[in-house]
């Protein structure tokens, strides 16, 4: 008895896959969206690292410029406090004496003392 063969040409391929549509995204696609996102989100760090930047080389300049205003305010109350302490002396004492053995100007240095002390 002769032997079966193949028929010509060779049989037909079995299915074993299912015929359906992908379920969900594909990973590349995912991948991208995310990274999509994450572009996005550091542009905005970027652009919110500069701005913070610009800000406080703008305040350190405003700051910078208001120097001699404030240095001129704080001169003005020296020269009251020190005229309005040379009068109270001069009411006090009857003349005004030198507290230091030159003419030059030592800025005073005050501090604040507590009006009642007991002991």
């Amino acid at each position: 008895m002769p032997q079966d063969m193949p028929p010509v040409g060779g049989y037909e391929a079995v299915q074993y896959k299912r015929n359906l549509p992908a379920r969900g995204f594909r990973p590349a696609t995912l991948l991208a969206g995310a990274g999509l996102i994450m572009a996005y989100g550091w542009y905005h760090v970027i652009v919110g690292l500069r701005e913070r930047n610009e800000l406080a080389r703008e305040k350190m300049w405003g700051r910078i410029h208001l120097i001699p205003a404030l240095q001129a305010e704080e001169d003005r109350d020296l020269v009251r406090r020190h005229l309005a302490d040379q009068a109270r002396e001069k009411e006090l004492l009857g003349e005004n004496f030198k507290v230091y053995n030159s003419d030059r100007y030592v800025r005073p240095t005050f501090a604040v003392t507590p009006g009642q002390i007991t002991k």
